[in-house]
């Protein structure tokens, strides 16, 4: 007769052996690996920590490809802002898998967000304890840029923004430091008016997706200034592109990418305070002109970003935003950049005088 078998919480085996009736009843342990069918004790033996937009993001992962692809996103960035870090645990498996998922599709409730490509490719992330699981097949880490744009840059920025930040469709610059937000749709000039800026001494910031830093006294925006993106269009409008090498970025798009580290001439900062909210609106011909935009129309277009997370974290950024508007908002209608910067510095000068 074999010893009835049993297990602890704890997943340690327990032998009940037979005894006489004249004998009490004791117990045997013996010890054995605890069962992980779901990879809660995944070893991820390698540990970085970086700090994209000046918060730390504290990485665990069996791959080397994992941090050298963060070290290739965020190596730019010094710790800036004093506060609890998140935390990213990234699996990579060998498996099945030989070619690179498509783009991830994204959903979410309440304070999860899920990225999932493929069987073998996906992420959870809890936006509450600032925490992300991600499981990835060894051929998607191959693809660098892949791997930083729908994975490591998706979880950290989600994470960082929930915790920390209001997220801005908008490019930044600054002039005599003064930050100006430049708002649009996709195609209204952001990138181009920023280069533009930035080629006439103006400190850049971010040229498409900038971020407010939520509970300080002041408006201050973050935002990566390592590389500028331009569409291939702008070669018309800057003919020393030209020379340029067109690049696929990883949403299919044609660019021209600018290293801001390649070029000296170049002024960068990682923050700056926020003066003005401006929105552009590119126009056939005319001179540069400013005017009035009205705070219903700004509001709704900036909320057109938020749209994760419970209500509690949502109404957080929309009260950032209406911090950020009290002090109104202005269109520009232009024509020709030079003209349309002219028109941003003298706004500044004006001002600063008063």
């Amino acid at each position: 007769m074999t010893d009835p078998i049993m297990t602890d919480p704890t997943g340690r085996i327990i032998v009940l052996e037979p005894r006489a009736s004249s004998e009490r009843e004791y117990v045997r342990e013996e010890s054995a690996p605890r069962p992980d069918p779901i990879g809660c004790d995944f070893n991820l033996p390698l540990n970085d920590v970086f700090h994209p937009l000046g918060f730390t993001v504290e990485i665990a992962t069996n791959s080397k490809r994992v941090l050298e692809a963060a070290e290739e996103s965020w190596k730019s960035f010094d710790p800036v802002f004093n506060a609890p870090p998140v935390e990213l645990r990234i699996a990579v498996l060998d498996g099945d898998a030989r070619e690179c998922p498509p783009a991830p599709t994204c959903r979410g409730q309440r304070n999860l967000v899920m990225f999932v490509a493929s069987p073998h490719d996906f992420a959870v992330c809890d936006l509450t304890s600032g925490f992300a699981s991600c499981w990835l097949s060894a051929s998607t880490v191959e693809n660098s840029a892949y791997l930083r744009y729908h994975f490591l840059d998706a979880m950290a920025l989600l994470l960082i923004e929930a915790s920390y930040l209001t997220p801005i469709h908008a490019a930044c610059v600054a002039f005599d430091g003064q930050g100006l937000l430049l708002c649009g749709e996709s195609g209204a000039g952001k990138s181009s008016l920023s280069f533009a800026c930035v080629r006439r001494g103006w400190t850049f910031v971010s040229d498409d997706a900038s971020f407010l830093v939520r509970g300080g006294k002041h408006n201050v925006a973050v935002g990566n200034p390592s590389h500028l993106h331009l569409r291939e269009s702008a070669t018309e409008l800057f003919a020393d592109l030209r020379s340029n090498r067109l690049t696929p970025r990883i949403n299919g798009e044609m660019a021209i990418e600018l290293a801001t580290a390649n070029m000296p001439q170049v002024s960068t900062a990682a923050q700056s305070p926020i003066a003005f909210l401006v929105f552009l609106d590119r126009q056939a011909s005319g001179p540069a002109s400013l005017h009035p935009f009205s705070k219903e129309r700004a509001s709704a277009a900036l909320e057109e970003v938020i749209c994760y997370g419970e209500q509690h974290l949502r109404n957080a950024q929309k009260l950032t935003l209406r911090h950020l508007l009290r002090a109104g908002a202005l269109e520009l209608r232009y024509s020709d950049l030079d003209s349309a910067v002219s028109c941003l510095e003298a706004l500044v000068r004006t001002s600063a005088a008063y």
